[in-house]
């Protein structure tokens, strides 16, 4: 079963006016860089529900999902996990 876990995202605005991700703070303190990323869509989280900008983005050469829901942002875990693919 997934869950919503909500994190600490710190990013940039390009000139462009995107919000890029560049590291997100797990619920424990880990901090994690984001290496790359890949796709910004709107979407749904399918896994632990809601919906918002879905990122797909790399980290330490793995993909997933980080979601901007209106002000906050959130990744799907399971059960206390940390952020995987």
């Amino acid at each position: 079963m997934s869950r919503k876990v909500y994190v600490e995202v710190a990013a940039v605005f390009t000139p462009e006016g995107q919000i890029m991700p560049r590291h997100i703070r797990w619920e424990d303190g880990t901090l994690f860089s984001v290496d790359r990323v890949v796709d910004i869509r709107h979407a749904a989280a399918t896994k632990a529900g809601g919906c918002g900008l879905r990122y797909t983005i790399r980290i330490g050469g793995r993909q997933t999902y980080l979601f901007l829901d209106e002000d906050r942002w959130f990744v799907e875990a399971n059960d206390k996990k940390q952020p995987s693919a």
